[in-house]
């Protein structure tokens, strides 16, 4: 495996205790393709408000996300927060599931396999078919979906030998936050691939699950579209983590100087 510290990183920006990092999608795509051509592991994380909350609130799962190569500004309120707070000058966020393209392009370009792993299985299975339409010298090298409990330790050590058998040089996990950068972060030293945490890429390229309009997406409301489809199971997730957000964000920017970003 090469040397971590020869990838040259985006520059992170704290936002209340998380390291987000300042970046944008060509940035972030040439990193990860830096770390792929050098055969250094790597960890990628998208975190929307939600996540970035989540963070927030727990400082394990933060200690976590923190260790990340790569935290980017999945959201727009993210992307928002670090051009107010940090002056990032961001003129877009990093949307996980745009990123599986950009990613997936670049891979079938360049001829590196990538392994899907997280979601149900007709899910992954119908995601491969959907990336392989799209892309069709993508090497889809390996695609499974996790029980829905915690691994035995021989599941783990065999599902971690398939991904490295596999040859991946992009993992793509799909288990939803916190569990997929959970996973990402326990088994860093284990997959020799670049780990990239897609949230719910899975559920809509597969198909299962609508994405939001464009016009939500640019602004900010991709939350309430989820919301309406499943209000029950998301509905106190965005009132606890978008009210919680949005009062760090005001005391911050009440009482704390905006900082350039960091060199």
């Amino acid at each position: 495996m090469g040397d971590h510290n020869t990838i040259q990183w985006p520059p992170k920006c704290d936002l209340f205790g998380v390291q987000v990092s300042c970046t944008t999608y060509g940035e972030a795509l040439e990193t990860v393709a830096q770390a792929v051509r050098a055969g250094v592991p790597a960890l990628v994380a998208h975190l929307p408000v939600h996540g970035l909350m989540t963070a927030v609130g727990d400082r394990s799962f933060r200690e976590k996300v923190n260790a990340f190569d790569i935290v980017a500004p999945d959201g727009q309120p993210v992307r928002w927060a670090l051009n107010r707070l940090h002056r990032a000058g961001l003129s877009d966020r990093v949307y996980g599931p745009e990123f599986v393209l950009r990613l997936c392009e670049r891979a079938a370009r360049d001829g590196f396999g990538v392994y899907l792993y997280g979601s149900r299985p007709d899910v992954v299975g119908r995601l491969k078919a959907a990336l392989e339409e799209c892309f069709p010298t993508l090497r889809v090298v390996g695609h499974e979906a996790p029980p829905f409990r915690p691994l035995t330790a021989e599941e783990d050590a065999a599902a971690v030998e398939r991904m490295n058998r596999s040859g991946a040089a992009v993992v793509f996990v799909g288990l939803g936050c916190p569990k997929q950068e959970t996973f990402a972060y326990e088994h860093r030293d284990r997959i020799r691939a670049v780990q990239v945490c897609v949230g719910a890429a899975f559920e809509f390229y597969s198909g299962h699950k609508a994405m939001a309009p464009r016009w939500m997406q640019q602004r900010g409301l991709e939350w309430l579209h989820r919301l309406l489809q499943e209000p029950r199971r998301l509905g106190w997730r965005y009132l606890w983590s978008n009210t919680a957000f949005l009062c760090l964000l005001a005391a911050r920017l009440l009482t704390g100087p905006r900082a350039a970003r960091p060199r």
